[in-house]
This record gives structure tokens, C-alpha cells and sequence, in this order.
């Protein structure tokens, strides 16, 4: 079985994919909230992240996540997990880590099928619609994927490449950034380059 040194360097390509809701029984067991329904990457990962949530620390403090190897983990509730880490035993031990999030190398997610995306390789794409002339033109770039209950939904946060060809976020009259939101569904959303770090669509650039 895998196993991390709790001073043992987090890797470099940690996720946030859920978080601790409460202790789960008596025996040491924790409660998770997956942020994803498949909890695929939590599943097949053997070692597991832990943060502290910034409150529970001293002013100025930073959280340094902690690994901790799976010792049994099933699904509870069709929407929780329940799972026993390390050498956590009771259950004082268990509520001591609620609020702390829950982490796993990207590395970790199992390959995805055609036509399917982790939202994690979403945010951060480049957005690109399609001008008056029918040409594309960068409206911004997705900073959060939603769940409507029906499909998957782009937050993206309108914007440009200034002269530095580096990324600049509009903003309204008040300061505030601009955002839109785009089905991500066939009828929008034409080609997805993750490598590439774009995605081209056909939202008009002035909707």
C-alpha cells in the first residue's frame, strides 16, 4: 500500500477535489463532500492531501497540506464518501480534521474518454467566440465550471490580450470583473484544445 511521511513534500500538481464535512462514525472514520459525483480521482488515488482551512490558523500562517494513505474508502449516501485515513482512530482524532479540504495529484485522475473533460483542465482556457464577421475573437478565459443539474456550464471572465500578449480582465463601470456564462454543450462549444489551453465557440462576442 502507498504511504506518505507526514513531512514528506506535497507533490506539485495537487488538486482540490472535496472536503472533510464531519467525523463518520466512532472509529476514526471521515465523512467527504466530493466537489465531482464520479469522485473518480478520490477513488483511485492511495494517498490523499489534507489543508487546513485558513481560519484554523494563527494570523499569517500558510497550510501545508499532508498526506495521508487511504486505508479503506466507500461510497455513502450516493452523494459522500466515507474513508479511513492513516493511523486516525477514533473519533475526536476524525472531527479535529472537519472544514480541512481534500486534495489529489492530477496525476491521480483516470484518463478521460473522448469528448470528455475534467472541469480542473477547463479553467483557464482561453475562450474564443465569433465577431459580427464570423471570425473568432477572444471574449476571455473560463475561471469556474458550473453544474446546472442538465449540463455543464462556462464562467467566463470576460477579457483581452493587452500589448504583452498577457491576459487583461475587463471590468464594469463600478470596478468589478465581467463574466458570461456558456452552456458547454455541443451547440456552443465547437473544439476543445486542453493542451493548447483554448477552446472555440459560437458565442457572439457582443451577447
Amino acid at each position: 500500500m502507498a504511504s506518505a511521511r507526514p513531512d514528506a513534500p506535497p507533490p506539485d500538481d495537487l488538486i482540490e477535489v472535496g472536503r472533510v464535512t464531519a467525523a463518520h462514525g466512532v472509529r476514526g472514520w471521515l465523512k467527504i463532500q466530493p466537489y465531482s459525483p464520479q469522485a473518480d480521482a478520490l477513488l483511485n488515488a492511495p494517498v490523499w492531501w489534507l489543508k487546513a482551512p485558513d481560519s484554523a490558523l494563527e494570523s499569517g500562517a500558510l497550510s501545508r497540506p499532508r498526506g495521508m494513505p487511504v486505508q479503506a474508502c466507500r461510497r455513502q449516501g450516493g452523494q459522500f464518501l466515507a474513508v479511513q485515513l492513516g493511523d486516525i482512530g477514533d473519533r475526536d482524532a476524525a472531527e479535529s480534521l472537519r472544514g480541512h479540504t481534500v486534495w489529489v495529484p492530477r496525476a491521480a485522475f483516470p484518463a478521460a474518454d473522448d469528448d470528455e473533460y475534467y472541469w480542473v483542465d477547463l479553467i483557464g482556457c482561453d475562450f474564443y467566440g465569433r465577431c459580427a464577421s464570423g471570425e473568432p475573437t477572444l471574449l476571455g478565459q473560463v475561471d469556474q465550471v458550473l453544474d446546472n443539474g442538465a449540463h455543464a456550464v462556462l464562467q467566463v471572465l470576460r477579457g483581452d490580450a493587452g500589448e504583452d500578449g498577457a491576459f487583461r480582465a475587463h471590468q464594469d463601470a463600478k470596478g468589478r470583473p465581467v463574466r458570461i456564462l456558456v452552456p458547454f454543450v455541443a451547440a456552443h462549444v465547437h473544439r476543445v484544445d486542453v493542451a493548447g489551453r483554448r477552446i472555440d465557440s459560437d458565442w457572439p462576442a457582443d451577447f
